[in-house]
């Protein structure tokens, strides 16, 4: 993936849209083996913050261990998936580096995916557990899935996703064939 033509988030809050990186989502997704349209709703629920990389050093200043990218990755999640999938990357380079940052997160997600039991409550699309997952962590997306209800954070997490369902498959309208395969997302099936 060609970093380099990828611009990095504005500085200007207002004027991120996680939809300008539509294509990387697409690559990054398909390499992984994820849905697209799960990679770009974590993307927007994670664009709560801006993630120019001025911003995410001064940010880091403040508070040292928080999480970088436009996918808003914490260090502990990025350096299992780099130790996972040999990525040269460092977790800072998520900052500077957008389609890292997306690559990192899809394959995050396969991660998770690899981890969650093929049978869990039916409240839950797979890529609504997997959401979770990347939000409040491998452990809880497995109680969730056995019926252990979210707290009051990660019901917020998905209520979000759900809601920006629409927005994330409008967003890659157009993007490699996606609005064909998206119904039929290989992570998003229904609940067994």
């Amino acid at each position: 993936m060609d970093s380099d033509s990828v611009r990095v988030p504005p500085l200007r809050p207002a004027d991120y849209d996680p939809a300008d990186y539509a294509d990387v989502v697409v690559r990054s997704a398909e390499e992984a083996g994820v849905s697209p349209r799960l990679v770009m709703g974590v993307l927007y629920n994670e664009a709560y913050k801006p993630h120019h990389p001025l911003l995410e050093r001064l940010w880091q200043w403040w508070k040292p261990e928080a999480s970088f990218g436009v996918a808003n990755m914490h260090r502990a999640a990025f350096e299992q998936v780099r130790r996972s999938h040999d990525l040269s990357g460092r977790w800072q380079d998520l900052r500077d580096d957008p389609a890292f940052a997306i690559r990192a997160a899809a394959l995050h997600l396969k991660d998770l995916d690899g981890r969650l039991p093929a049978r869990h409550v039916r409240r839950y699309t797979r890529d609504e557990l997997l959401a979770l997952g990347y939000n409040a962590g491998e452990r809880n997306m497995r109680a969730f899935a056995r019926g252990v209800p979210p707290g009051p954070m990660a019901r917020s997490y998905l209520r979000r996703f759900r809601a920006g369902r629409s927005r994330s498959a409008e967003a890659l309208t157009g993007c490699g064939g996606v609005e064909a395969r998206a119904a039929t997302s290989p992570t998003d099936t229904s609940p067994a």
